[in-house]
């Protein structure tokens, strides 16, 4: 998956079409956020506000899933085969911070 790679300067070239896809589940995700906003603004029921929360969560979750695996299919194996053991303990740092 060449055309996922991340460069030496620490970018990633992503096509156009995996950028867009990226965006627009952003894109959802800041709609998600605007909603639950009004829901405080206009005292919705706290359960309601709670279960719109959660599916930001895990609009946020499938975002990063499908982000590690770009990542993982592109940078992270491009860098093992060019040798550079050290992507290793940048994505394990990663991980570990997305698990708190």
């Amino acid at each position: 998956m060449e055309d996922n790679c991340c460069c030496h300067d620490k970018k990633t070239i992503r096509s156009e079409e995996e950028r867009k896809k990226l965006i627009n589940r952003l894109s959802r995700i800041e709609g998600q956020i605007r909603g639950i906003r009004t829901m405080v603004e206009n005292d919705a029921y706290c359960n309601d506000i709670l279960t719109q929360s959660a599916a930001v969560n895990a609009a946020v979750n499938a975002f990063s899933r499908e982000l590690i695996g770009s990542h993982l299919k592109g940078c992270v194996a491009r860098d093992l085969r060019d040798g550079n053991d050290d992507v290793i303990d940048e994505l394990l740092d990663t991980l570990k911070k997305m698990m708190k």
